[in-house]
């Protein structure tokens, strides 16, 4: 097949896949296309790198003043759709204050970067990641608007990763710089393609659960889609060789069928030992040198495929270890300069922890802490009242907290980031209005009869004129 007929096939089928699991019964408003566009940027590539015409960046630090534009339109454009709904927005963010006092201080971090307007430039990135999510939230149905965007996303960038790996080499595989070939697909770099295949799959194999286990509650039709796209996904998680990718989404799976099989949505107990003794299993390997042999059969090494010596090289670079170097700051200046003479290329701390603490320092942390704590709270309350929804709440959250083990995910449109912001988020459910009391107007039936009797009760009778 020539390159040529296998996009057009592909285009053809892409359209099919969403024809086939369209939904008839519920309308999604076209709002969603903006957040839509925004993941699918920070899913695969900038723009300027998928039209080779367009003009790059000057460098690291600047950026490419195209990508830049077309960001700014989209975050204008969020903007001016949640300007219409500012009552429902500012709910939200009352009832998710871990979350805005974290990127109030991220704005604060200004004050003492290096580069403040770089910074300044990152942080809006980084909030808008925040208004995307609240898009997706005030949707009229939100659950429903979840379901759409993952679909439309996972029938994007899945069957177009394999378009590029198998008849576009030159945009779906890179070298590593060991020489190794890598499939990169749609993303920039193989772990990318990892993150949004153990992200998207895990959406993916959600949908496919029904919500009554008793029957589908998919036609046909959706389902061949469904499991089209997910057979894609697990020949990409498999043979692309990102080991932190394939046990996410090992893990995801787990979570998401066992709350599915089991009544674990009803015991919070059962829910947390679970979903916390598989973190703190990938902590041991990792960290704490325990089950060394399990390293040796996912093909990896002590050094974690050479993170360790990532790790010792930066933590000395450290200046300010309370406050950090700023919002996404740390990989510029003298701080790169020293690291690249140690002949380690890297622009990320590859654990998402340590690379938070780099840029915000302890304080950083501690606030990263508490938006964990209260959003896995809300999770199992979620899990309680919307076990449906709930379910994939908590893998997402379970994702996200082993993945920055080795990857630095904690960042701006990663779509790792995003998930985790919308699983730990809540949104507040309306108070009932209170009940007006009656108004005792004198000509009210009721109380005219009452004042009627008390006055014949109270008040002598009238002398008779016969007497």
């Amino acid at each position: 097949m020539t390159p040529l007929l296998a996009l057009v096939s592909t285009g053809v089928g892409v359209f099919a896949l969403c024809w086939l699991d369209r939904d008839k019964q519920h309308r999604i408003s076209k709002a969603l296309t903006i957040p839509l566009v925004w993941i699918l940027i920070g899913s695969s590539r900038p723009v300027t790198e998928w039209v080779s015409f367009l003009p790059q960046g000057a460098n690291y630090q600047d950026g490419s003043p195209i990508d830049r534009t077309v960001l700014t339109l989209l975050l204008l454009l969020g903007l001016i759709v949640l300007s219409r709904k500012g009552n429902q927005v500012k709910a939200i963010l009352r009832a998710n204050t871990p979350i805005l006092i974290f990127f109030v201080y991220c704005f604060l971090s200004i004050l003492w970067s290096d580069f403040p307007f770089v910074t300044f430039k990152r942080w809006i990135r980084g909030a808008a990641d925040v208004v995307m999510v609240l898009i997706i939230m005030t949707e009229p149905e939100p659950d429903n608007a979840v379901k759409a965007l993952l679909n439309r996303l996972l029938f994007l960038v899945i069957p177009a990763s394999v378009l590029l790996i198998k008849f576009f080499p030159e945009y779906g595989r890179s070298y590593s710089i060991g020489g190794v070939q890598m499939w990169t697909g749609v993303c920039t770099d193989k772990n990318g393609l990892g993150a949004i295949c153990m992200v998207f799959g895990s959406a993916l194999l959600w949908r496919l659960l029904p919500t009554n286990r008793s029957q589908t509650s998919h036609s046909w039709c959706q389902w061949i889609a469904k499991v089209t796209v997910f057979a894609m996904v697990l020949y990409l998680v498999w043979v692309i060789d990102s080991k932190t990718a394939l046990i996410c989404f090992a893990i995801a799976d787990v979570i998401i069928v066992l709350t599915w099989l089991t009544r674990l949505c009803l015991r919070p107990v059962i829910a947390t030992m679970l979903v916390w003794g598989m973190i703190g299993f990938c902590y041991c390997i990792l960290f704490l040198g325990v089950g060394g042999d399990w390293l040796s059969v996912l093909g990896r090494n002590s050094t974690l495929t050479g993170r360790t010596d990532i790790w010792a090289t930066v933590l000395p670079l450290v200046t300010n270890p309370v406050l950090g170097a700023g919002y996404e700051n740390f990989w510029m200046g003298d701080r790169f300069a020293a690291f690249a003479r140690n002949l380690v290329i890297a622009n990320q701390a590859h654990n998402g922890y340590l690379e938070v603490y780099l840029n915000l320092g302890w304080c950083g942390l501690i606030l990263l802490s508490v938006i964990v704590l209260t959003g896995y709270r809300n999770i199992m309350r979620s899990l309680r009242s919307e076990p449906e929804k709930g379910r994939l709440k908590l893998a997402f959250f379970a994702v996200c907290m082993v993945y920055n083990f080795t990857e630095a995910n904690f960042k701006m449109m990663s779509p790792v980031w995003i998930v985790f912001l919308w699983a730990t988020m809540v949104i507040p459910k309306p108070r009932p209005a209170a009940a007006k009391p009656t108004a005792a107007w004198p000509n009210h039936p009721a109380i005219s009869t009452i004042g009627a009797s008390d006055v014949s009760q109270t008040q002598p009778a009238a002398p008779s004129l016969a007497n």
